[in-house]
Formats: structure tokens, sequence, C-alpha cells
């Protein structure tokens, strides 16, 4: 099932300008972060890399500005959001490519569109696994697998629990509020990822904390 707009994402992306593009009103507290956190171990990287879940598409042309020695696809399953991203890559003359549709959650790794950019060195996804089925999640790895380059990196952000404890009393009473509103939602934990991701031939690389008690957790594909 691909990711849908939420409620969640109603409260974070407002407007629509008369091309389409969406704002993103987190996006200025959290682009350089993100980008400082990427720097750390993508240094000069060049590349594929792919984004899944590019929402406005605000982020990805940052991302793409910050290491224009990789190329960049951003990817949603929702067709205004699609819009959006490439507004965004118009009205900032971005390198980054123009947006194709993935369904996380489906054998995603031998699509048109994906084909034409793997292997990949990189897979981002910022702000999507905790307003997914868990099987987004799993789909995500399972597509990383398939298409990082061995030593390519699988990184989420977002919130996150650790050892089965949330990081702080706000992630928790929003993971109830996530699944108060739909029970297949909520914030994720770390140790279980790994154990799906070390069954597909990725190891957890590092854990970088972000501001608003948010994650960068990055997984590296080690066969």
């Amino acid at each position: 099932m691909p990711v849908q707009p939420t409620t969640g994402h109603s409260v974070i992306f407002r407007g629509a300008t008369a091309d389409g593009r969406l704002v993103n009103q987190t996006f200025e507290r959290n682009s350089k972060p993100v980008i400082d956190g990427l720097v750390s171990f993508l240094g000069d990287q060049t590349g594929h890399a792919l984004e899944i879940g590019s929402g406005t598409g605000q982020h990805i042309c940052a991302f793409a500005a910050a290491f224009p020695r990789l190329q960049w696809t951003p990817s949603e399953p929702d067709a205004i959001h699609r819009r959006s991203i490439d507004a965004w890559r118009a009205q900032l003359h971005s390198t980054a490519r123009p947006a194709i549709g993935l369904d996380a959650s489906a054998d995603w790794a031998g699509q048109t569109g994906i084909t034409e950019i793997t292997p990949l060195n990189l897979i981002l996804s910022m702000n999507v696994i905790h307003i997914a089925p868990f099987a987004v999640a799993l789909g995500i790895i399972s597509g990383a697998a398939k298409t990082l380059i061995t030593g390519g990196y699988l990184v989420f952000y977002g919130p996150f629990a650790e050892n089965g404890q949330h990081t702080g009393e706000g992630n928790r009473l929003f993971d109830e509020r996530l699944r108060a509103e739909n029970p297949e939602w909520g914030v994720r934990d770390v140790d279980e990822l790994l154990v799906y991701a070390r069954n597909d031939g990725l190891e957890l690389y590092q854990v970088l904390k972000m501001p608003a008690n948010n994650r960068l957790v990055v997984f590296q594909r080690t066969e």
C-alpha cells in the first residue's frame, strides 16, 4: 500500500502556490542539522541517491545543493506531492531528477525509474515510517538490500524508540496519538528495525541525535 497524505502531513504541509509548490513548515529547522549529519559519513561520495517520501520537495533540493557529487532522485506515491517536488526543482534550478512514483511497501527495486539509477549509494527516508504501516519500513529495508552498493547507506530520519524505550515524553505521547489515529502507525524502535536489516545484509552504522528529539538512523549494506 502506498504511503498516503495524513492528518499529520496537513499540520506540516501548508499552502500551494500557483505552480503547485507546498511548504513544509519544519524544513528550515530540520534541513541544516540533517545535512550536517549526512556530511559526517557521506563526505564527497559520488553515485546515485534516492529519497523515499520526498514530501514537498524542499529537502531534496537542499540535499542536491549540499551534495552535488551525488545524483538525487525524489520519489512520492502521491501525485500532488510529486507536482510540488518538480515545482520546487524548477523554482530552485535544482539538479535533482524528476520525481518518480514509488510504493515503498511493494517490491520496488525493479520498477521503472529505479533500474535507471541503480546501484544506489544512498537511500534516505525522512518522517515516513512512523506514519505508515510497518510494511513500508520493511519494504524500504528489503529494497535497500537489493539496490544499494556494498558499503552503501540506508538512512531514516524521524522520531525513534531505542532499546524498547521512548527517547522522551514527547515521543511517547506522539506515539500514542499516532496509534490512536491508525493502529498500523507508530514510532518505530531502532532495535526492531535492526533485526530485519541484518536479515537483509545491513548493519547499524550509527544513530545521530537531531533537534526535537529526532534521530538520524544509519544502516550500511555489508554484503
